[in-house]
């Protein structure tokens, strides 16, 4: 799941990122709030984790700005103040959900796993498609009740895929979400990934609609 994150700090940005890439997400980075306005503005995220106190252009004005725009992904606003009126004003600016600085990593992960999955419609950790189970807690998976073994990337397509099931997933999105703007977008390297899911999981897990992408069905042979 590709994520924008936009702080200033380095230490605490690089400390963040690499976290977040740790827990199976797409890191994008911005510093400053022109940048990062213009990042998600024009970009798909599965969420943006926002600090408040910025350079050139505030974290407030940003997210209603991306708001009135029509934009629509979880946002997690950052902010070194605990002042309960900034945090209303963020709720009521549109963010889903809100953490003071200094927090535990572990905790902004949970709550960035459980934003990204109440904006695709689901409840629990454990993604069900059909035989097949993610648990995105452990960042594992299981067909009919037999657990596989996955890489990273293999771990993130399918992730994905989870997230966004019963909806036909086109490659070139789906290399957005497994390697961020800066890695370019290989499709040729979506479709081996593809293929080696399905010698694990089984041939019609995962189902190619010729010239429209991919539907995760969880089917086992």
């Amino acid at each position: 799941m590709r994520v924008l994150l936009v702080e200033d700090d380095p230490d605490l940005a690089e400390d963040v990122a690499r976290a977040l890439t740790a827990a199976g997400f797409v890191v994008d980075r911005s510093g400053n709030g022109e940048d990062a306005w213009f990042q998600g503005d024009v970009e798909d995220y599965a969420l943006v984790i926002l600090d408040l106190g910025l350079p050139r252009l505030d974290g407030l004005t940003i997210l209603k700005r991306w708001r009135s725009a029509g934009r629509t992904m979880p946002v997690l606003i950052l902010t070194a103040r605990g002042d309960w009126t900034e945090k209303v004003e963020g709720i009521e600016a549109g963010a889903d959900d809100y953490m003071a600085k200094p927090f535990a990593v572990g905790e902004l992960i949970a709550r960035a796993r459980a934003l990204v999955r109440r904006a695709a419609g689901h409840a629990t950790a454990t993604l069900k498609v059909g035989e097949l189970a993610i648990d995105t807690a452990r960042m594992t998976a299981s067909i009919g009740g037999r657990q596989t073994q996955l890489s990273q990337l293999e771990y993130r397509l399918l992730n994905f895929l989870g997230h966004e099931q019963d909806r036909v997933v086109s490659a070139g999105e789906i290399a957005e979400h497994l390697y961020g703007a800066s890695d370019g977008q290989d499709t040729n390297a979506v479709e081996a990934i593809v293929t080696r899911l399905r010698r694990k999981l089984g041939s019609r897990a995962i189902e190619t609609r010729r010239g429209l992408g991919y539907l995760l069905t969880g089917q086992i042979e």
